[in-house]
């Protein structure tokens, strides 16, 4: 008992003395506020990442680092977040994958279909060498790239009918992301893949301009597809990053030990956010059944995945080495 007793002392004093070091870190810094913007709501995933961030890094600066949230597109589409990083009128964001990888072309490898097995799996590649690299290379367009939050594995909902095949989404209008992998990969599955932003989405959906979309169950929970779409089809049929990213213009300009902070509160503020996700996901798919969506849990994903062949036939090479890469380290 004694030796505990000195080690959770020992503990105690050495979690005190790195807390007083941190401390003293920002003890002289100038508080700075940083706008962190996304396009969703604030039950959305994305909003679950950006309040963790908000919260670890505003304690581990001592307050010296203010966030200040700014959700539902309000201060843009997220091709104008981006580009608005880009030359320092917004400060960072939550954006998915596929308008990132806009920029940076390399990132779309991530939007393969049916590339990761499972989450755990595709965790496994962005945190680990090849992600990291990926985020990285952000740089060379005055982006920075802190971690990878997640969108989820995306899933197809429409209005029209029941999916079970490819053939059964024949003609159908289906909102992709402005990703070319996204709309060639519902091309090849036989819909009328149509390419716009999340924002205009939803009013189309409503009008009827277009019969479907595909998204992970959060988003189709958090924004009540449910209203305006009457089945769903859990396709799993790619799995989409979302990153923490910043402008390089206001991350040249904090100093180090900022930065060292915002990186990890970013990471750990993904890992909170995916735990979260999986946890979510069984109550909001009886929220949507209860709702009266039709959900089809087990369609043919052999033909899926035969159907998109193609998409790999066009793209692979396109992301040089990174593909042989990911299913090397997926094999192992």
């Amino acid at each position: 008992m004694k030796t505990f007793a000195r080690n959770t002392l020992a503990l105690g004093i050495s979690l005190a003395l790195v807390s007083a070091a941190n401390a003293a870190d920002f003890a002289d810094m100038d508080p700075v506020t940083l706008r962190l913007a996304h396009v969703v709501n604030e039950q959305d995933g994305f909003h679950i990442a950006a309040t963790k961030f908000e919260e670890l890094v505003e304690e581990r600066t001592e307050g010296k680092v203010n966030i200040e949230i700014y959700p539902n597109a309000s201060l843009g589409d997220e091709r104008t977040l981006l580009e608005g990083m880009q030359i320092g009128t917004v400060d960072m964001g939550v954006i998915t994958n596929g308008p990132v990888a806009n920029f940076v072309e390399e990132m779309a490898v991530f939007e393969l279909p049916f590339l990761f097995p499972s989450p755990e799996a595709a965790y496994g590649v962005l945190d680990g060498p090849i992600g990291q690299e990926l985020l990285d290379k952000l740089s060379d367009v005055n982006l920075k790239g802190l971690a990878y939050a997640e969108r989820g594995f995306r899933n197809l909902t429409n209005s029209e009918r029941a999916v079970n095949s490819p053939e059964d989404l024949d003609g159908l209008r289906i909102r992709v992301m402005e990703n070319p992998v996204y709309t060639d990969t519902f091309r090849e599955l036989g819909a009328n893949a149509i390419p716009m932003a999340w924002t205009e989405a939803l009013t189309a959906m409503q009008q009827g301009t277009i019969d479907g979309q595909e998204n992970p169950v959060n988003v189709i929970h958090s924004f009540k597809l449910d209203e305006t779409q009457n089945y769903m089809t859990l396709s799993r049929h790619t799995y989409a990053p979302a990153i923490f990213v910043m402008g390089m213009p206001v991350w040249n300009q904090l100093p180090e030990q900022t930065q060292t902070v915002l990186k990890e509160a970013a990471q750990e503020a993904a890992e909170h956010e995916r735990q979260v996700n999986a946890d979510m996901e069984a109550d909001q798919l009886a929220a949507l059944r209860e709702a009266g969506m039709e959900i089809n849990e087990t369609p043919d994903m052999e033909a899926f995945q035969t159907a998109v062949a193609p998409v790999y036939e066009k793209y692979g090479e396109q992301f040089g080495d990174y593909l042989p890469r990911i299913r090397e380290a997926l094999n192992q």
